[in-house]
């Protein structure tokens, strides 16, 4: 009896291990169904982009397509397109430094804060440092008319990436049509916020940016952990920098960079990746948050 007992106990276990085996692990990405990014070209950095300051901590790749930018204690760095647009495909592939990064924001984003102080529109990207042992955060936002003059109002998504972004690149990306804006991250929707008003919505020109400097006020934490110059300097890596669309000057016939395989609206298999992104990873919502005013977010 006790050795049909084990028998029976080690059938079983064999069936689980088995049966355990043939299913996709939780954390693994799904398909989103289009890959954007594989079908836009990759820009040597000086084709698209300019330095805009800390050129002294910038290094370009030999090729001329990969740019390395660092931060330490005298300086961040950051870039901007040459070009202005009206709505376009943004990407980079992205790798952040590991350890000790508290403070520290890569950035990459659209803005035109140059052409409208105080009265600017931004769509952002934003890799957060952290402390040894936490995750680096995920944050987009989406400014409209007006960030300046101590009227700040954001529109915040963060998560927590299921996967580490200091081991390697990642492609991040913004695609920004006149409807909607969606934020991929290896071609994967984790966003989309699209247009219910004139007034919520950014269409004015705006360029493309990228950069690393210290946001220790606000970035890890609140603004609880601070950067720490003693682990100096913080280096991120930027690669397969991506950017097609209209230009401000571009023909009226110019079309927008579809969103989806119909060209317009995310497909349901698009969707269903974003729904998987945003429950596995999702940490913070700004529609969630009943702190705020919310009659400033009528999209709400």
């Amino acid at each position: 009896m006790e050795q049909r007992g084990t028998l029976l106990i080690f059938v079983v276990v064999v069936v689980v291990l088995v049966a355990g085996s043939a299913v996709q692990p939780s954390g693994a990405q799904p398909s989103p169904g289009y890959y954007p990014s594989r079908t836009i070209r990759s820009m040597a950095f000086g084709e698209g982009y300019n330095n805009l300051w800390g050129a002294q901590h910038q290094t370009l790749s030999p090729d001329q397509k990969a740019l390395t930018v660092w931060m330490d204690r005298s300086s961040g760095s950051g870039f901007k397109s040459k070009r202005s647009y009206r709505n376009g495909y943004f990407g980079a592939s992205i790798k952040v430094p590991p350890g000790y990064t508290a403070g520290v924001n890569t950035a990459f984003y659209l803005s035109n804060n140059e052409l409208y102080p105080g009265k600017h529109d931004e769509i952002d990207i934003e890799l957060l440092g952290t402390v040894p042992g936490e995750p680096w955060t995920l944050q987009t936002n989406v400014y409209v008319r007006g960030t300046g003059d101590g009227r700040i109002i954001g529109r915040e998504m963060r998560f927590h990436l299921w996967f580490d972004p200091t081991a390697d690149f990642h492609h991040y990306a913004i695609l920004w049509n006149p409807d909607q804006i969606v934020f991929l991250v290896d071609d994967v929707p984790v966003r989309r916020y699209h247009r219910e008003a004139a007034f919520t919505y950014p269409d004015r020109e705006m360029w493309a940016y990228g950069s690393i400097w210290d946001a220790s006020d606000w970035a890890t934490d609140g603004g609880r952990y601070k950067s720490d110059y003693r682990y100096q300097p913080f280096v991120s890596r930027y690669s397969e920098l991506k950017i097609a669309g209209c230009e401000v000057g571009a023909a009226a016939s110019c079309r927008p960079v579809p969103a989806s395989p119909s060209g317009a609206m995310l497909s349901a298999q698009q969707n269903a990746a974003m729904l998987w992104a945003q429950q596995m990873s999702m940490v913070y919502y700004y529609c969630q948050d009943y702190s705020r005013n919310h009659a400033n977010y009528p999209e709400c």
